[in-house]
């Protein structure tokens, strides 16, 4: 029994001899994160010309891979790995902003009509407003009644005090 043992971790043994079995640790990983920056800058270049959104998605990508430095295997090639994030950070965030762009209307796609339409179409609002204004206007005086007639009517101030 302790034969058969014996031949199971020789065969592991050899198995794994020629991989390497020291870990790296955070932070050489971190540094040789840090040594690929510029490379990674030139890259996200290729996505976008904005030097604001070159910086968030190098810092998006820098983040991403210190968070999931476990999963890096050694040996593999880290610049691809870290070119691979940040594709898919970009990917990712372009998908985000275009699907979140479809669902807002800008204000060059509201037509006059869906304006008036929308507006009017919530009585239930339109019903507290005005009541509102009629109890303001309720509280003004003659002298402010006259005053607001003649803003809102187009009337001549002078004409309205010979009156």
């Amino acid at each position: 029994m302790l034969d058969k043992i014996r031949l199971s971790v020789n065969k592991d043994v050899r198995k794994y001899s020629n991989k390497k079995l020291s870990f790296m640790t955070k932070t050489e990983f971190n540094t040789q994160v840090i040594e690929q920056t510029n490379e990674l800058k030139v890259f996200a270049k290729r996505f976008t010309n904005d030097y604001d959104e070159v910086n968030d998605l190098l810092q998006d990508t820098m983040l991403k891979a210190v968070s999931y430095f476990r999963n890096f295997q050694e040996g593999s090639n880290l610049k691809a790995w870290l070119y691979t994030i940040m594709r898919n950070t970009f990917i990712n965030n372009y998908r985000r902003t275009t699907k979140s762009r479809s669902f807002i209307t800008t204000e060059e796609e509201i037509s006059t009509s869906h304006l008036q339409y929308s507006s009017v179409r919530n009585g239930g609002e339109n019903k507290f407003v005005m009541e509102d204004i009629q109890k303001a206007l309720g509280e003004l005086d003659e002298g402010s009644i006259y005053l607001l007639l003649c803003c809102t009517k187009d009337i001549n101030i002078m004409k309205l005090l010979s009156i």
